[in-house]
């Protein structure tokens, strides 16, 4: 279980969670239509400097339920996802571009997005390629850029879970993930609200691309 697959390894886990993904694509919109991540949205545009609209990129899309909240609200929103059939569904449900796009292999443009809302989709990188993934995402995000994170929280295990490979982390190793990465830390919380912390096992985190990054930029 604790064992962090490297580079071809990581690929194949990839190539296997997506293709689950692909299976069950129907399914998983079905079953996750009427999620309410409003506390989330919200969450990621508050964090975003200057005036609206903002250009958005749903990392993981799904089915497109979030991309679609996203442009309703006004928004530039973009969605990527590594599935194709949960791609073909967000294409079908917005009129959004939808990259199909693996994880691993990201191309996005430099400076694009004011914001990247990575909803229940990170815990999918296996621990050899975070770092990777998320400079990535800084290089992607405007100087001062907001990423927000929702992950399934845990005691620092990977592995298996189904056909799907996953990552459960705390949060203060999360925390060093991320600001490794050259991101600056703005607030976390945990979900769904208003219960004990036992029954919250998602971790919510917010963070604005560094100074270091904006430097770079």
């Amino acid at each position: 279980m604790n064992r962090s697959p490297r580079d071809e390894e990581a690929r194949e886990a990839a190539a296997i969670t997506l293709a689950e993904y692909d299976r069950m694509a129907e399914a998983y919109r079905h079953g996750t239509a009427d999620h309410d991540v409003s506390q989330n949205i919200a969450a990621l545009l508050d964090a975003i400097e200057g005036e609206a609209p903002y250009a958005i990129l749903d990392l993981g899309c799904g089915p497109g339920r979030d991309l679609l909240a996203f442009t309703e609200l006004g928004h530039d929103a973009t969605g990527l996802d590594g599935a194709a059939e949960l791609v073909a569904l967000a294409r079908a449900k917005t009129d959004c571009p939808v990259l199909l796009q693996d994880f691993l292999s990201l191309d996005l443009p430099a400076a694009r997005f004011d914001g990247i809302f990575a909803n229940a989709v990170l815990f999918h990188v296996p621990s050899s390629q975070i770092a990777r993934v998320l400079a990535d995402l800084a290089a992607a995000l405007k100087p001062g850029g907001v990423l927000f994170c929702s992950n399934p929280r845990g005691d620092n295990q990977e592995g298996w879970v189904g056909g799907r490979y996953g990552c459960f982390w705390d949060l203060e190793t999360w925390r060093a993930f991320v600001t490794g990465a050259g991101f600056a830390e703005l607030h976390h919380y945990y979900r769904p609200p208003g219960r004990p912390r036992r029954e919250q096992p998602w971790l919510a985190t917010v963070w604005r691309k560094g100074e270091a990054e904006r430097q770079r930029t």
